[in-house]
């Protein structure tokens, strides 16, 4: 199989999970896509999703769902994203769509979150996969400067300006042994809007496609 059909046949492993949710959280990037695309076929059951990007809102009217405002909803059940990086203990790095403080938002604001990915994404470290930083934009050098101190090689993602109108550091070369530690003390840098670690809020569920077979844990 192709990696998109990979990524078509793990989003249809999580389908189930939002069967009879009205709201749905839902995430950005290509295996999020196909994720939306499936959601059509049952749309008449669906009130609304929470999008985090603005990419997916655009799928999501464009197959007649309602995008609806997260502060006008609260509480959300479930929510379904990718993630560029995976370990064994469902945490993620996220954020290579440049999506990554909405979707940290919506994760917070959810009871239950599902992660779809196909299985190259799976790793015992992050780390491999560039973490990326969304900053203020005149912050961007002073960050990258405080990262250079943990040990990291900060990238500048240039001609990328995010929803929030920020910009993205891609750190390279960092070997992320305690994620939970890692993503308070990047969070805590002035200037520093959100760090792509998912960890103190990990995925609830993963759902990962290795060819025919679809790995739930």
């Amino acid at each position: 199989m192709t990696q998109d059909e990979l990524k078509r046949k793990v989003a249809e492993a999580a389908i189930p999970y939002v069967k009879g949710v009205g709201i749905i959280g839902i995430g950005t990037g290509s295996t999020t896509r196909h994720f939306i695309e499936l959601l059509g076929d049952f749309k008449a059951d669906i009130e609304g999703a929470v999008s985090s990007s603005e990419a997916s809102s655009e799928l999501l009217r464009k197959i007649g769902i309602p995008v609806l405002d997260l502060n006008a909803v609260g509480t959300l059940e479930v929510y379904v994203d990718g993630a560029d990086e995976i370990n064994p203990n469902k945490q993620l790095i996220k954020g290579g769509g440049a999506a990554l403080t909405r979707e940290k938002i919506i994760a917070a604001a959810s009871d239950k979150f599902i992660c779809i990915a196909d299985g190259s994404k799976c790793v015992d470290v992050l780390g491999a996969f560039p973490l990326p930083i969304e900053v203020i934009p005149m912050a961007r050098s002073y960050v990258a400067r405080e990262i250079v101190k943990l040990g990291g090689q900060p990238v500048w993602r240039e001609n990328c300006v995010t929803d929030n109108h920020n910009h993205i550091i891609d750190v390279h070369n960092l070997n992320i042994l305690e994620p939970t530690k890692l993503e308070a003390i990047i969070n805590n840098i002035t200037g520093v809007v959100c760090v792509g670690l998912f960890s103190a809020r990990p995925a609830d569920v993963v759902l990962v496609s290795r060819g025919e077979e679809i790995v739930t844990f």
